[in-house]
């Protein structure tokens, strides 16, 4: 069978104007690839008649490109990083296996995590990896998964054998969450094989649970359901942290689809190629086992290519929903009617396609309020003359796609992103957009004209709407091109700072340490549970600034693609901002919390009660 991955073979009907740009680069791209002998055969034959009028177009829509309105810089310091992964001494390399047959996990390995799993005050490093193919065995320690020890004076220390993490089979995803309220962080992980749940024992050590918890994934057709990522959410606000899982095709080792390039060359294929799954919701049963809930709550009606999964309580009516990217096929956004089911509502919402109407190639998410109105919004990463679409919730369930108004669109029509976060990265008070890139292919170049090893992005919230991209002044480190995949959030080192973890394929994991220097201020929340769930995750919380300026955020591991971040809840206050005047925390079980006149520039500990909160 000879065909070419459909990532570049779309026909473009109907197109409308508001999309005349991603018409136009796609028919300009394609008319240099049209020319070139090599691969003329595969292009669609739809598209050769189409040639002369999308050249046209091209001129036509050059000038609309020139004027696209650019972000406006206010006063500011570079957003700066640096990779410190060497003298961190962490040394873990992602191991995909991969192989001529290109079998699909290949190219969407390496799951990452930001956890204090020991409770020292300090964020550590776990990072998942592959395994043999096709054995899907982890036959040598090349493959093991790692646990890095923060030792708090800038560097790690491997603890992967005394905290018994190696873990088994072909990784890919990682969540956090503390299942049995014990105030230890335990660990989910999921991949094409087995899942896997480890009990934080909480000296050091880690046991096995899976079998035990019936999580070890859902089935269908007596197989095994190939997991990407997953999230701990309180679905139902009972106190107990539930699970779910994003489930992407049906796959068997070496039995992929034949997809090849023009010269002959086996390439990975499109999911177009492989059949859909539904997800899996495990509700927690609160005596150390979960019961799968998939059907009884309408999760598994819907079937999808699951990638990134991200939580928020967007409606505000007190129950966490949950965002799915799909890869090639609509996305999906469930929302949780009382904690008893879900309606899957992306269509309606807004949030399943682009603004023209084509299902993107969804990888990474994260659902948080960008522009602070107190509404939670929906930005996520694709491929190439896709974007990475960014919807800002208005009301009555409904998102507006405003990729194209804020920058976003235009700036990412040429990228291809996997995990990403909206964070505020210089304390200014305003939320950043951050990415880490790669191409999904093993040999793009030989299709079109992109890198498979793309630098990682940031995009500056200017805080009037508009993004802009500061990659170019976020330090050489920054902008070394590898092939990325996942990447975790945290504050390393508690100086206020959000830093990214960051893996890629058959690279060395990278530890971004932000560098960035200003005199703006900042705060993070430790939320503790009571009668909600340990970690307090879906938590609201909203602040108000000494300057007045308001904020919200929540609690939430689950960002990105395929991996779990900080759960303290970060805010940038900017300079003028060195007290918070306000802290108001809606926590999961419905108890409102009200702190005064908090100090600002520290971590601190806030306990769930009924009576007037008071940080540690």
């Amino acid at each position: 069978m000879l065909v070419i991955p459909s990532y570049y073979s779309r026909t473009y009907e109907n197109e409308t104007p508001s999309c005349l740009l991603r018409f136009c680069i796609y028919n300009c791209c394609l008319l240099r690839v049209k020319s070139h002998p090599r691969i003329t055969k595969l292009l669609p034959t739809r598209t050769t008649g189409r040639i002369l009028v999308s050249a046209l177009l091209c001129v036509v829509a050059m000038p609309l490109a020139a004027q696209a309105p650019a972000a406006l810089r206010s006063p500011a310091s570079p957003i700066r990083f640096e990779d410190i992964s060497k003298s961190a001494g962490i040394n873990f390399v992602t191991n995909s296996s991969p192989t001529p047959n290109r079998n699909e996990p290949e190219t969407m390995a390496g799951g990452v995590a930001l956890l204090d799993y020991d409770g020292d005050g300090y964020l550590d490093i776990y990072a998942v990896n592959g395994a043999a193919i096709p054995s899907l065995n982890k036959e040598g320690s090349e493959y093991q998964n790692r646990l890095y020890h923060n030792n708090g004076d800038g560097t790690f220390t491997d603890v992967t054998e005394k905290a018994g993490l190696g873990g088994a089979g072909y990784n890919i995803g990682v969540a956090v969450g503390d299942y049995d309220n014990d105030g230890w962080p335990d660990i989910y992980v999921v991949g094409p094989t087995a899942n896997q749940l480890f009990h934080n024992n909480g000296n050091g050590t880690f046991t096995g649970v899976t079998l035990k918890a019936g999580v070890s994934g859902g089935m269908r057709n007596g197989k095994k359901m190939w997991s990407v990522a997953a999230a701990w959410v309180d679905y139902n606000n009972d106190g107990l942290l539930d699970l779910f899982v994003s489930n992407y095709v049906d796959w068997e080792a070496n039995h992929d689809p034949v997809c090849m390039t023009a010269d002959q060359q086996r390439e990975y294929c499109d999911p177009t190629f492989y059949k859909s799954l539904p997800n899996t919701l495990y509700r927690n049963n609160g005596d150390g086992t979960f019961t799968d809930v998939s059907a009884a709550t309408g999760i598994a009606e819907h079937l999808g290519k699951g990638m990134g999964v991200a939580i928020a309580d967007f409606d505000g009516d007190g129950y966490t929903d949950i965002f799915v990217g799909n890869d090639e096929s609509p996305s999906f956004l469930f929302h949780n009617l009382d904690g008893k089911k879900f309606e899957e509502i992306a269509q309606q919402a807004g949030v399943a396609v682009s603004a023209d109407g084509k299902a993107l190639s969804a990888m990474g998410v994260d659902f948080r309020d960008v522009n602070n109105d107190g509404k939670p919004d929906i930005w996520y990463t694709a491929l190439e003359k896709e974007t990475f679409p960014l919807f800002f919730y208005q009301s009555d369930l409904l998102f507006d796609d405003v990729s194209i108004r804020t920058g976003i669109g235009w700036a990412t029509m040429k990228m291809s992103g996997w995990g990403n976060g909206i964070y505020d990265f210089d304390n200014d008070g305003w939320k950043d957009l951050f990415v880490a890139r790669g191409h999904v292919l093993a040999n793009p170049e030989k299709i079109l004209s992109w890198s498979r090893a793309q630098p990682n992005s940031i995009f500056r919230n200017v805080g009037n709407g508009k993004f802009e991209d500061v990659s170019a002044t976020a330090g050489a480190d920054f902008l070394e091109p590898r092939v990325h995949r996942c990447v975790a959030f945290g504050d390393l080192f508690n100086d206020g700072r959000i830093d990214a973890v960051v893996s890629s394929l058959e690279g060395r994991l990278q530890v971004f340490r932000n560098l960035t220097q200003n005199q703006n201020h900042w705060i993070e929340l430790k939320l503790r549970g009571t009668k909600s769930n340990r970690m307090g995750i879906g938590a609201r919380v909203k602040i108000v600034g000494g300057d007045g300026a308001v904020q919200w955020n929540h609690v939430t591991t689950s960002v990105g693609y395929a991996s779990s971040s900080d759960s303290r809840v970060h805010f940038g206050l900017g300079s003028n901002a060195a007290k918070v005047r306000e802290i108001e925390i809606l926590w999961p079980s419905g108890i409102k919390q009200t702190l005064r006149d908090v100090q600002a520039d520290h971590v601190i500990t806030i306990e769930e009660q009924t009576s007037p909160g008071r940080a540690q």
